[in-house]
């Protein structure tokens, strides 16, 4: 079995803790360290300390405001200016999917917004009980599609 993969992923949007988790996707274990600043203003995105060497980046909104929806794109503004890179792998998630007479971002506002960033873009509950380990998932896809270690298409779900 091949040796664990190392990520460090930043999650911005709600509280700041760092912690340390272990996902296999198809088949490879990574070890991710996640660095989680959510929580952060517009004004103060993450300590420089946190930012170092990071492998991709969770923004997340809650889909009840307006206010988060609008932070989280200048998170990403800030972001961007502070990699020095134009586009780097991102994850955007609409969170608390389940309130939906609360809702007032639509699926659509944030698929659209992820796709203007070139970001994969996925909703979430936690009353509904998804986890976390979706998101993780789906950021380790995006960055190794950035080092050239994406998976084939031809590799598909079989239910025998």
């Amino acid at each position: 079995m091949p040796q664990p993969k190392y990520r460090k992923i930043a999650v911005l949007g709600y509280r700041s803790v760092a912690f340390n988790k272990m996902v296999s996707v198809n088949g490879q274990d990574f070890n991710l360290q996640l660095v989680d600043t959510a929580g952060q203003d517009e004004y103060s995105i993450f300590p420089q300390s946190h930012s170092m060497d990071i492998h991709g980046y969770v923004l997340v909104y809650s889909v009840t405001s307006m206010k988060s929806f609008e932070v989280v794109q200048v998170l990403h503004d800030k972001l961007l200016d502070m990699v020095g890179k134009i586009q780097v792998p991102t994850v955007l998630v609409g969170n608390k999917k389940d309130l939906h007479m609360e809702r007032v971002i639509k699926p659509e506002e944030g698929k659209k917004l992820a796709d203007s960033w070139g970001a994969a873009f996925m909703e979430s509950s936690a009353k509904e009980n998804q986890t976390a380990v979706e998101v993780f998932k789906r950021i380790i896809l995006e960055m190794e599609k950035v080092d050239g270690n994406a998976p084939s298409e031809e590799k598909k779900c079989a239910v025998m």
